[in-house]
């Protein structure tokens, strides 16, 4: 069984900040790191260091070299990734001492995925293989559709929210990954509204899926037809919060495409998560599948 991500690739801009700035407000960065990122990027190599045989395909510019290259370094297949007229995206982070960040992202290349591309990459997979997807490429929508036609089974993280996601097809998902404010958006449900209740509302839309919310140091709950689980998170020092979740996304297909029982998914992706968080930057903070087996936690 393989496991493409179609999704985003990115050029990080890490600026080490007191605090996040607040409109109007001109700080200063203490340093500024550029690191490898992208959502789709990062799940990609956290799904190939937990041991999956995964497939990226996406868009960078004639600047993207890099990016290809921490793929092929981290196990992942970049055959699929195609270079293509412009800038590669990027994202400007601000992150502060406690390890809180905010970011912006520039769409760049990965605004160029097409219909033709995506039904070129789909070709190479079979009926049983998973397809990854976010929010931050072009024609999320017709890739949905097209992989359920080919009888693969869909993982969608919708992240960032947007306008778009409400004409989405996310009824063909067979599984979502998502955290609380992306559970709220898709659920209808208030601000502030209490994990439960929004799992619940999830569920209730999303009869067909597995659904797993994320809840950051509260950890995360998990739902489908036959069972609800939860996963506490593992108390450690925060040094950087940026890929976090896709660490927790990656580890968690990879161990249910392994025939792993949920809960033994959510065991490990908390503890791959937790170690991700120890580390500064997004696809460099991704552990291996042996450190996070043989982490104390």
């Amino acid at each position: 069984m393989k496991i493409l991500t179609l999704g985003s690739l990115n050029f990080d801009f890490v600026y080490s900040v007191p605090h996040v700035n607040l409109e109007g407000e001109t700080i200063s960065a203490r340093s500024l790191e550029q690191k490898h990122g992208g959502k789709g990027l990062n799940q990609a190599v956290a799904l190939a260091r937990a041991g999956a045989e995964v497939f990226m395909a996406g868009c960078v510019g004639e600047d993207g070299g890099e990016l290809v290259e921490t793929l092929r370094r981290s196990g992942v297949n970049s055959e699929c990734v195609r270079v293509v007229e412009g800038r590669s995206g990027h994202a400007v982070i601000q992150l502060t001492d406690s390890g809180a960040n905010a970011i912006v992202i520039y769409g760049g290349t990965n605004q160029m995925v097409s219909p033709e591309m995506i039904d070129e990459t789909l070709a190479r997979f079979m009926p049983g293989d998973y397809i990854l997807l976010q929010n931050e490429i072009s024609c999320v929508a017709y890739a949905i559709r097209a992989a359920k036609e080919r009888g693969m089974l869909v993982a969608f993280n919708p992240s960032p929210v947007s306008e778009e996601l409400k004409g989405y097809p996310l009824e063909l998902a067979d599984v979502l990954i998502l955290n609380e404010l992306e559970g709220q958006a898709l659920a209808g449900t208030p601000d502030g509204a209490e994990a439960g209740a929004v799992l619940s509302a999830l569920v209730k839309r999303f009869p067909k899926a597995s659904i797993v919310l994320t809840l950051g140091a509260d950890g995360a709950m998990y739902r489908d037809g036959a069972c609800e689980l939860s996963c506490p998170a593992r108390r450690v020092a925060v040094v950087d919060t940026t890929g976090a979740g896709d660490t927790f996304c990656g580890y968690f297909l990879a161990c249910i495409m392994e025939g792993r029982a949920p809960a033994a998914a959510l065991n490990l992706a908390a503890r791959a998560s937790a170690l991700a968080v120890g580390r500064k930057g997004a696809a460099a903070s991704i552990p291996t599948r042996s450190e996070v087996e043989s982490a104390v936690l």
